[in-house]
């Protein structure tokens, strides 16, 4: 067991050194370096046969177009924006509300990817608000590292609750227990949102203005935060949707009253931008949204319509196994070369094709582009989505081959191992196993259903509470999204900043491990006293 475990954490710790030392290497060369490395401890170490490997090999291959095409279509939004030029007017009008970058950086940065997060998840807040803050002249590195600080907090409730509602679904809980662990994750969370944000901003402005605009922060991150706590004690598919969107509407009520904000000169753009303008280049983003949020309300059809799963056309491919498409447009590959290994894409749910596709296509005539910088955004787009394309097809390889074998899998070796060192004491370290998870797959709702059982065994065991565990493992799962290879590969994509994944990591992996700390300190000393475990 002690080789297993070695072998089985040796790969993510050779990635993230390849990752983070001098002369680092980008991501789409180490991650398929890495991917070779797992398959190698799989044939060498695990025994495991070679058709079980090319079928996982395989279905990574179609699980990637999840995140690509998420990542190309944001990549296509954000290309349309600037050649239209609603992001420079959009960028004049943001610079109008308050020029103050602490205002511009709470309202796209906080705000509004809280608000997306509740509607989408799937990595979509920091590709839409990101591309807005660099718009707005912030330097671009920088920007994707407080993207990916700030959309931690609402990620547990993350495209409508799915890491709660469906990442724990596995464990068959019933629905009391379930809003039990959602009631008690939004509470570290609320915790957390104390501090986080603040390290978030110091990615990109001083301490000095952080002092200055301390109470706008703090407005703002209340406007957010405590609609969130209070919806998720009754219900855990709305508080980082809702509590985004009011979050939303305070922010930039206060921010242009002034309250608690530093006066800073505009050096965007003095001139005033008409309402007709505004409302024109805030078209997109606002039909965005709409698709968004009308696409995942549970009790509109769409919802159910785009997740059907009943068959309308079936066919083998000869050895490569069953090929079927259901009448909600999923496409999947099932029985891939004898096995039991399927994988599937969900053409009209997957954030890709709607909204972004979609409000590119109907906004394109909107704004009366010609056939020429259509076609610049297309190909820029796709020439854009190469390297991420890679990168994630060796990040996915890496996942699904670390998942082969069930409970003897890799990465449930890590996870035991790392709950019978720590026994007793779980509850301190029982976040970070979340965050594993979360570093691994790109995603807190695959890192709950991957260690959700973990977790729960681990709790069983020791004595301490289930609900508390299993809200640490959630808080786990979003807070490493800060370190996630998925979120910084697609982040960087978006913003065309090359080959600095590791430098990244750097940078986030403190707020992340502050975040886990924080987590502890509230699970041992205030949990207890506020709910009865």
């Amino acid at each position: 067991m002690t080789l297993s475990f070695a072998l089985s954490v040796f790969p993510i710790i050779l990635l993230i050194y390849l990752m983070v030392k001098r002369n680092a290497l980008p991501s789409y060369v180490a991650l398929p370096w890495i991917a070779t490395l797992v398959m190698g401890v799989h044939l060498l170490h695990f025994n495991t046969d070679i058709v079980t490997i090319s079928a996982n090999v395989m279905a990574a291959l179609v699980s990637v177009q999840t995140p690509i095409t998420v990542i190309f279509g944001a990549i296509l939004f954000n290309k349309f924006s600037e050649i239209s030029g609603a992001t420079n007017t959009m960028r004049k009008w943001l610079g109008n509300i308050n020029p103050n970058p602490v205002a511009q950086l709470m309202i796209i940065g906080w705000a509004f990817a809280f608000m997306i997060e509740g509607a989408s998840g799937f990595g979509t807040p920091a590709a839409i608000a990101a591309p807005i803050l660099v718009g707005l002249g912030f330097p671009p590195l920088r920007v994707a590292m407080l993207a990916l600080v700030m959309n931690s907090v609402p990620v547990s409730f993350g495209a409508v609750g799915t890491p709660t509602w469906f990442g724990f679904g596995p464990l068959k809980l019933a629905s009391e227990q379930i809003l039990q662990i959602g009631s008690i994750t939004a509470f570290i969370h609320s915790f957390a949102a104390l501090v986080i944000p603040l390290m978030a901003l110091r990615m990109l402005v001083s301490w000095k203005e952080i002092r200055q605009n301390l109470l706008f922060i703090y407005i703002s991150v209340f406007a957010c935060v405590i609609p969130y706590f209070l919806i998720a004690q009754y219900n855990y598919e709305f508080p980082s949707l809702v509590g985004g969107a009011i979050g939303l509407f305070i922010s930039v009520f206060v921010a242009n009253k002034g309250i608690g904000l530093s006066k800073v000169e505009n050096t965007l753009d003095n001139r005033a931008v008409s309402f007709g303008q505004v409302a024109k280049a805030l078209f997109p983003t606002g039909l965005l949204i709409l698709f968004l949020i009308v696409t995942r309300i549970p009790s509109l059809p769409f919802k159910a319509m785009m997740n059907d799963t009943q068959v309308w056309f079936s066919t083998t491919l000869g050895s490569l196994g069953t090929f079927e498409i259901s009448k909600g447009l999923i496409f999947s590959l099932k029985n891939i070369f004898g096995s039991e290994v399927k994988e599937s894409y969900k053409l009209l749910y997957v954030p890709a094709l709607i909204p972004f596709i979609i409000t590119v296509l109907i906004a394109i005539p909107a704004f009366k582009l010609d056939f020429a910088k259509t076609k610049e955004i297309f190909s820029a787009s796709l020439k854009q989505s190469k390297s991420p394309f890679i990168a994630l097809t060796g990040a996915l390889v890496m996942v699904n081959l670390m998942l082969v074998g069930g409970d003897h899998s890799m990465v449930k070796i890590i996870g035991r191992t790392f709950a019978e060192i720590t026994g007793n004491d779980w509850t301190v370290f029982s976040s970070f196993l979340g965050a594993v998870g979360a570093f691994f797959s790109g995603s807190n709702t695959v890192s709950n259903l991957t260690f959700g059982s973990v977790q729960l065994s681990t709790a069983e065991t020791t004595g301490i509470s289930v609900a508390l565990i299993l809200a640490l493992q959630s808080v786990g799962g979003a807070m490493g999204n800060m370190i996630c290879i998925n979120n910084i590969v697609a982040v960087s994509s978006v913003l065309n900043t090359p080959n600095q994944e590791g430098a990244i990591i750097k940078k986030t992996i403190v707020p992340m491990l502050v975040y886990g700390a924080i987590a502890a300190v509230v699970a041992v000393f205030i949990v207890p006293l506020v709910y009865q475990l």
